[in-house]
């Protein structure tokens, strides 16, 4: 089976004020987007961007087959959520957009007043596939911006706490027992490999995949996540295309009963090189474009 990401970009039915604005310009997006699903064929899919409930809907229509639905019910400002499209019927077990109680005191948006919650919600549904159960969560953190109030070239701190509640959501979802069951947690991170929130997400350090220790099993493996980005060949190894420069942002990590059922990963579709455009801080310029600027990324599991 295959597990997958995908920022879908702005998906919204038309008409309203982020949405393509004709009707032309939807079927366009859609038609683009069920290509890409039909050609990965994943067994669930997480979904960011999802600014309509029913433009997915669409989306799911145009698909081969039966296809389910979950969404978060947690959108940001924009209205846009995470969920996901999956064969088997998922059973939502997390949905939430709280900090833990302990983040809360400490936690400023970027106009530094006190805020409790993430921008967008973390869900995390349970499926079953060939006698594996299967627990997944999907996120999409908080974006990167060039320019913050006051002049700031960062943001203070809520991506950090983003990062810190979905490492929480795992916790729960591992519980302990990340060598005993088959857990996942992905989705757009809006960062890279090596970066601080994308290490929180791992937790504790020494057994990265292609690293010396990856080999040695240690008491810290029922609570790690691994980054399968490793397993995708390096010139296949970005998401997104930014200015020109290509980085990986959506991720997918695993736990360790997971990752030894991992044969394989990559970016864009199996079949075919999707190419992608180059984006840059203008969102409005992609507002009538065909498909997405992400490109899916994907492990194949065998159960």
């Amino acid at each position: 089976m295959l597990l997958g990401t995908w920022n879908l970009e702005n998906l919204y039915r038309p008409g309203g004020a982020f949405g393509p604005r004709s009707e032309a310009a939807y079927k366009a997006k859609l038609t683009a987007l069920a290509s890409v699903v039909t050609e990965l064929d994943p067994t669930l899919l997480g979904v960011q961007e999802v600014g309509d409930p029913e433009a997915l809907a669409d989306l799911a229509g145009m698909l081969d087959g039966d296809w389910h639905i979950a969404l978060s019910e947690h959108p940001d400002g924009r209205g846009i959520r995470v969920g996901f499209l999956s064969r088997p019927e998922p059973r939502t077990i997390i949905d939430t957009n709280a900090f833990p109680a302990p983040l809360r005191p400490v936690q400023g948006d970027d106009d530094g007043e006190p805020v409790s919650r993430t921008g967008r919600g973390f869900l995390a549904t349970e499926i079953t596939v060939q006698g594996m159960t299967l627990t997944v969560a999907v996120c999409h953190l908080k974006s990167k911006l060039l320019t913050f109030p006051g002049g700031r070239f960062q943001p203070r701190n809520w991506r950090a706490a983003e990062a810190t509640t979905l490492r929480a959501v795992a916790d729960d979802l591992l519980d302990g027992k990340g060598k005993e069951r088959n857990v996942a947690v992905l989705g757009d991170l809006n960062d890279e490999v090596a970066a601080a929130t994308t290490q929180i997400l791992q937790g504790p350090p020494g057994s990265e995949i292609g690293t010396p220790g990856f080999e040695r099993p240690d008491k810290g493996d029922a609570a790690r996540l691994w980054n399968i980005a490793p397993l995708i060949p390096e010139e296949q190894r970005f998401s997104r295309v930014h200015s020109g420069r290509p980085e990986l942002i959506d991720h997918i990590l695993v736990s360790r009963l997971l990752l030894d059922h991992a044969t394989g990963a990559g970016t864009g579709t199996p079949a075919r090189e999707t190419p992608l455009p180059s984006v840059d801080e203008n969102p409005g310029a992609r507002r009538d474009a065909a498909g997405s600027d992400h490109a899916p990324v994907w492990v194949r599991i065998e159960p």
